[in-house]
């Protein structure tokens, strides 16, 4: 074996899980199985993929009551928010309902001369990388979609969620999915990479860091291999003066904190016009003392620690250098006892920040949110768009048409009016800037894991 993988539970500190590591031949022998098995999953009819995969989400629905207490350990979401599986359920019902009709040939001519036509047909072997915020959530967007298609999948899940790999394998194979068309392995960082400069894979689907999408980028450099990298995010709301202000402080400090603010597309910065800026402020910091930092075990827990002690060693470091360069943090240390200086981190407001802090322009994925004022649309689009990423931005208005205006002028993959932090399946998920590239739901959730192939058929030869 080339080592072991050491889950360390943020709840304690200790260690809750281990896995041996596959080996580089081991992990090339898997994939070489799923190659052999593919075509044959492929040649099955459309309706009995649908079928079988959609068995397998059931089976993962019916496992939460087991799933949800191992989250809390694992990466701990409190156990009061019951996991993933109603998103679960709406992304992989959605993709199911538009397959045969997204996958079906595009016929250009069918006379009694030619037949031509555009079909889709699977890429063989699709890779993905998932990350352990939303270890299923985000599994799912690509699974699905690939498994229907008539790829086989190997999944790499991240060493923090090594149980909802394991999970997920569990119940498609529960299903009926064959085995070697679903596979999830357990890898390090080199064998991945060599797998993916290999050429193994037609697709590889990649959450996680900006780094490590640059990694997977250099590893399938010059092998052609399509990729989809859903990579870093800074997202931000924005809050007119015409917006329902007690609705944008709550839509928007739950897409900050939720999940100990560990979201791909959290709210990380907010802009409120003037007019309602001390309002929202006031209100704000009273939303956030409300929450229990706690043992995500305990029901009445709302807020649990950050996944990995670095993670909470990040945000305290933004906090600290923002607040040593004149922010004013609004949420006292005192508040919230809980707080340990480890993995266990009080939720913070900042309010007189400037986007030369890192906390306004770099990622901090935790529960922290800094809060500005702008006096027009303008000024809020400037700041909005400064910024390396572009995954969702939040507009907070009573006008939809001023929404998409200014969302027309934001560089950002989703925009939101009147909500944040959610990914609606008929719409596609994707990003822009170092947010990465590709498309993950809807139609275009089909297109990144098919290729076109077209036919020209001429029926005579005269």
């Amino acid at each position: 074996m080339s080592g072991k993988i050491q889950l360390v539970s943020p709840v304690d500190g200790e260690v809750y899980v281990t896995r041996d590591v596959l080996s580089p031949k081991d992990a090339r022998a898997a994939v070489a199985r799923a190659h052999a098995a593919q075509p044959d999953w492929a040649a099955r009819p459309l309706d009995e993929r649908i079928r079988l995969v959609m068995a397998g989400v059931e089976a993962l629905i019916a496992m939460n009551d087991r799933i949800v207490p191992e989250l809390a350990r694992m990466m701990g979401r409190p156990v009061r928010y019951g996991g993933e599986m109603g998103g679960v359920r709406e992304r992989a019902e959605y993709m199911a309902k538009i397959a045969a009709e997204t996958l079906a040939p595009q016929v250009v001519e069918d006379s009694g001369t030619f037949r031509r036509e555009l079909r889709r047909v699977p890429v063989g072997v699709v890779f993905i990388i998932a990350p352990w915020n939303y270890p299923f959530l985000t599994a799912i967007n690509g699974i699905v979609p690939a498994l229907i298609a008539g790829n086989a999948v190997v999944l790499k899940h991240a060493s923090q969620t090594l149980l909802a790999g394991e999970r997920l394998a569990e119940a498609m194979h529960k299903a009926g999915v064959p085995e070697d068309i679903f596979q999830n392995l357990v890898l390090d960082h080199a064998t991945t990479e060599a797998l993916i400069a290999e050429r193994n894979f037609g697709f590889v689907n990649f959450t996680g860091s900006v780094g490590g999408g640059q990694a997977i980028e250099r590893a399938a450099a010059g092998g052609f291999t399509g990729t989809g990298l859903e990579l870093g995010g800074k997202d931000p709301g924005y809050v007119a003066e015409d917006a329902d202000l007690e609705a944008a402080v709550n839509g928007l400090m739950d897409g900050a904190m939720f999940n100990s603010g560990q979201c791909c597309c959290g709210i990380e910065r907010i802009y409120v016009h003037d007019s309602l800026y001390d309002g929202f402020v006031a209100r704000a910091a009273d939303w956030v003392r409300a929450l229990k930092l706690g043992d995500p075990t305990d029901p009445e827990t709302t807020m649990g620690p950050m996944a990995n002690l670095r993670f909470a060693k990040l945000v305290r470091e933004q906090v600290a250098e923002a607040v040593a360069a004149g922010a004013r943090p609004l949420i006292e240390a005192s508040e919230f006892p809980a707080d340990d200086g480890g993995a266990y981190l009080a939720p913070q407001v900042l309010v007189d920040v400037r986007h030369d802090m890192r906390v306004m322009r770099e990622e901090s994925f935790g529960p922290v949110v800094g809060i500005m004022p702008v006096r027009d649309d303008a000024e809020a689009i400037a700041l909005m768009n400064d910024c390396a990423y572009g995954l969702t931005a939040s507009i907070w208005t009573a006008d939809s048409d001023r929404a998409a205006a200014i969302g027309e002028k934001l560089e950002t993959g989703t925009v939101f009016m009147n909500r944040c932090d959610y990914l609606d399946p008929a719409l596609c998920w994707t990003g822009v800037k170092d947010t990465g590239r590709g498309a993950s739901l809807s139609a275009l959730g089909f297109h990144a894991v098919t290729r076109p192939k077209s036919f020209h058929l001429k029926k005579v030869t005269a």
